[in-house]
Order: structure tokens, then sequence, then C-alpha cells
């Protein structure tokens, strides 16, 4: 057999092969959110190519994050700073106009300058109340129970709304109406609040309650008559002599310690009522000097007309009249009504001979049940409803005796308030 042929090298083709089309730079067309190709033209397909330029694009992702935090830092700390301009929030101008009269500020601004805040010390023990003055001679009217602690010659400390202090001398007091005047001397621009007519108030009114609770002097608050003729008692219990009987007006505008004293004014600044007394959030009923408890929008304040009347004998006389019936009432009574004392009743006649109730025809065991048509129903109602008048002054009682209904006109007495 012949010999297999050896075949020569054929060698290189005889022709070049095409020319590759040139590859696009990759940073070009670079997307660092795109997802990596799986073949790269340029690089190829080896192992150590691919990892160095994940290393790469993930350098440059971090440099990018972490060039941008910093930046984000340093212009936070620029701009509070202050470094890259100063900031300035756009703000209404001032408003220095005067307000309405009938506003809530108007009221304020007209009545702030003629009330004051008292400072009591003596051996009854510290007090601080308020006050507002009567007249351009100095007269101040507030309430006993705030002045009581300065017993007789205490010092009475008294601050105006524009700072002034001075000393102030108590002129006469009056525990039964919970009333009492201070004068001061050697103040000058004394700024007098006027007088309303308490008897023009209706439920529904606003009002502004002015004072110093809790010593915060010029404290304005605001609410609404929320009733009249409200038969209250303060102080000691009916028996005490410290007690006070109030036909008052009621009042939600708050009142605390430190009201007391302080003017109830109307719409108009006018003075209606002199706060007294609150309903304590303990459940107690007391005044605002010595109770613990805060408002709750029960407020009273004595009626200005009967706050003139008195104001006016302690200033001229150094002491206040109160109307009386003559007759001894028996208050442990449970029935409805006021029932004057039985015959056999000690310290006294049930009955004052040729008194009011005498004259009257009243005898002991009648039980007194409506004052001019008003229903009383117990002994305090009764005193707080005569109270509200003046000596002198006619009413009309009913009164229930032995099962029958009668009528009486009964002319008031008089006398004072340690009769």
């Amino acid at each position: 057999m012949p010999a297999p042929r050896a075949h020569p090298d054929p060698g290189p083709p005889p022709h070049e092969a095409p020319p590759q089309p040139h590859a696009p730079s990759p940073w070009l067309r670079y997307d660092p959110w795109a997802p990596a190709p799986a073949h790269d033209s340029a690089y190829g397909t080896t192992g150590p190519r691919k990892g160095r330029r994940g290393r790469l694009v993930a350098g440059a992702i971090a440099l990018a994050l972490v060039s941008g935090g910093v930046g984000g830092l340093v212009g936070a700390y620029l701009e509070r700073d202050g470094a890259t301009g100063g900031i300035e929030l756009p703000q209404a101008p001032a408003d220095k106009a005067r307000r309405a009269p009938g506003s809530i500020a108007g009221i304020a601004a007209q009545a702030l300058p003629g009330v004051v805040t008292l400072h009591v010390s003596g051996g009854g023990g510290e007090a601080t109340g308020t006050g507002f003055v009567l007249d351009e001679r100095g007269h101040i009217l507030t309430n006993n129970h705030v002045v009581d602690a300065a017993g007789d010659g205490g010092p009475v400390e008294v601050t105006f709304h524009d700072g002034q202090s001075t000393k102030g001398e108590v002129v006469g007091t009056d525990s039964g109406y919970d009333l009492a005047v201070v004068k001061v001397s050697g103040v000058s621009r004394l700024d007098p609040l006027p007088l309303g007519n308490s008897d023009s108030t209706r439920i529904g009114d606003p009002v502004v309650a002015i004072g110093a609770p809790f010593d915060l002097e010029g404290t304005v608050t605001y609410g609404i008559v929320s009733a009249t003729h409200r038969p209250i008692t303060a102080g000691g219990g009916p028996e005490s002599a410290d007690t006070s009987f109030v036909d008052a007006l009621q009042t939600d505008a708050p009142i605390n310690p430190g009201n007391s004293g302080g003017p109830l004014v109307d719409s108009q600044g006018r003075v209606v009522g002199i706060n007294s007394a609150i309903k304590a959030a303990d459940n107690g009923s007391g005044l605002p000097g010595g109770s613990e408890g805060g408002s709750i929008g029960l407020g009273f304040a004595i009626p200005v007309n009967q706050g003139k009347r008195v104001a006016e004998e302690l200033i001229n006389k150094g002491r206040a009249t109160h109307p009386v019936i003559g007759v001894q009432l028996d208050l442990a009574y449970g029935g409805d009504g006021a029932r004057v004392e039985g015959s056999g009743v000690r310290g006294g006649e049930p009955v004052k001979r040729g008194g009011p109730g005498d004259k009257a025809g009243i005898k002991p065991g009648d039980v007194i049940t409506a004052v001019d048509g008003t229903r009383v129903h117990s002994a305090e109602e009764l005193i707080v409803k005569v109270r509200s008048h003046r000596p002198d002054e006619v009413l009309d009682l009913k009164l229930r005796r032995d099962g029958d209904d009668r009528s009486v006109r009964l002319k008031l007495g008089s006398a004072n308030d340690d009769e």
C-alpha cells in the first residue's frame, strides 16, 4: 500500500480577517442603575477584569453618597449659623390702634387704671385682694374679708395699676354685707370707676371681672351674668356674726382667690357688682380669699346698688345700717319657708314688741313664704331678701299661720352691724 502523503501546512489564509467594528467607550453610556451586561465586548468575560469594574462602580456610588451627606451636613450647619445669610420670617406690623370701647380689650383698658391690689397683714393673718376707686378723694371699695386680717389699725398696702404703691387706712367695715372702704392719700391721677345700676342687669349680659387672682394683679376674665337675685351666705355660718348674706349676681366669668373685692363691669365699663364669693372646685362654698379650690364657673358678686348704699354709709358715718323685720327666725326649721320662732324661745322675744314685725301683725310660729311675690324657702333666703332693701322700705309678705295663707305689709326697721 502506498504510504499516505503528508499535506503541506496551508499557512495563513490568503486574505485578512474583516475588521471588527470600533467598540464605544463604556464611560460615555454608563448607567449606574442599569443591570450589568452578560458580556462586555470591550473587556471580555474574564473574572479579574469584571471584578475590578464592579469595585470601581461601587466606589463611585459610595463616594457620591458620602460627598452628598457631608455636603448636606455642612449646608445645614452654615444655614443654621447664618453663614449663608439670615432668615427673616414675615410678620404683621405692631397694631397700636385703640380697641373699640365695647370690646373686651376696650373695657379692660378703660377699667384697669381704677382697679387696685390690696395686701393686708396683721394679727388676723395675711390676705391679698382687690378693690376699685370710688372717687377722687381716694376712697376704695373692697370686701370686708379682704381687710379683716388688718384688725384695728393694721397696715393695708394699696398698689395701683401703674405701679404706684401707698398705705391705706380702713374707713369702715360691715361683715353682714362683706364690704369695706379703704382710703388713700397723696396719690395723683386717681381714676374712679363709673357705677352702673344692678337693677338693670339681665341674665346673659356680658360682664368682665378684674382682680388679682393668686396675686396676679390686673387679671381680666370674661363671661356672662348667669343668674340674678341668687341668695347666698358666706363666712362662718348663718348664726355667726361674720356671716354675709348676699342677694347676688351669679357669673361664669372665672373668679379665684384674690379676686375678692374687684369690680364686675358691664359692656360699657360700668361696675355692676363686687366680686365676693365662689363655689369652689372642692364642692365647698366659701370666700375666694380663704378657699383652696379654684373657679368652676360659679362666681358671685354683691350688686353694686347694695354696695353703693353701704359704701356711702361707711364713708359718711363709719358704719352701715341693716334693714330688719324685728323677728327671730328658727334656723333649724326643715319645712318650706322661714319660720318665726315659737313663743317659748330662749334669748329674747320671737317678735320684738313694737318692732316692724309686731306692727305688721306677725305672730310667733308664723311661716313667711314670699317677699314681694318672690318665694323664699328658708330663713337664710328671707334674710338675703330683706338685706337687699333699705331701711324704711315697705315689703309685701306672704305667710302661713295654722294652715291659712295671709298677706301683710311691713315697713323695714334698721340696725347696725353689731346689733
